[in-house]
């Protein structure tokens, strides 16, 4: 086997309940992008445009973000018809994107729990994984991943929290958790 290999088309998943999921994804986006790969980033259940990565994403080329979600939290249990509509035209755009290969990698941010919470169908998500054609590295990340995809993945990592400045009173800081 070549340890210099370039051959795309691995399922990576960052889960747990640690910080830095996202944060973990972003970095392969940025490495990838500065070998000239070209790299989508679809956001489940975030549609705040203040969150750094959408700010920085029209400055990076080969680069670009989507997000699928209203800039509130989602109710677990009882999303909105206008949650359950902006996952589903989010998982149909990443599908569409992945099939049409103009990405060398693909990002389905917060996927896991956008399963976990009821806005798409794990069985939806299982097929299209088994069935995608080959040479886009998609990337997955959120807390519970469910043991199907864990299952199915080449990379997976498990991020705990060990300790969060957020049990002190710390609220999410800008350029930090957003």
């Amino acid at each position: 086997m070549n340890s210099q290999s370039n051959d795309l088309g691995l399922i990576q998943v960052f889960t747990g309940d640690g910080k830095g999921k996202t944060t973990a994804a972003l970095g392969e986006a940025l490495r990838a992008c500065g070998h000239g790969f070209k790299v989508l980033v679809v956001q489940f259940m975030k549609g705040d445009i203040r969150y750094g990565e959408f700010n920085i994403a029209p400055k990076l080329p080969n680069f670009e973000l989507r997000q699928f979600g209203l800039p509130t939290f989602v109710k677990r249990g009882e999303p909105s018809a206008e949650d359950l509509r902006l996952a589903r035209e989010g998982f149909e755009f990443a599908k569409s994107a992945i099939q049409s290969k103009a990405y060398d990698m693909v990002i389905l941010d917060e996927l896991n729990v956008a399963i976990d919470y009821g806005l798409i169908k794990l069985e939806d998500v299982l097929a299209f994984l088994k069935d995608r054609p080959e040479g886009v590295e998609i990337i997955i990340t959120g807390r519970n991943a469910p043991k199907q995809i864990i299952e199915i993945a080449d990379l997976v990592s498990k991020i705990e929290e060990i300790k969060h400045p957020y049990q002190k009173g710390i609220l999410g800081r800008k350029g930090v958790e957003w």
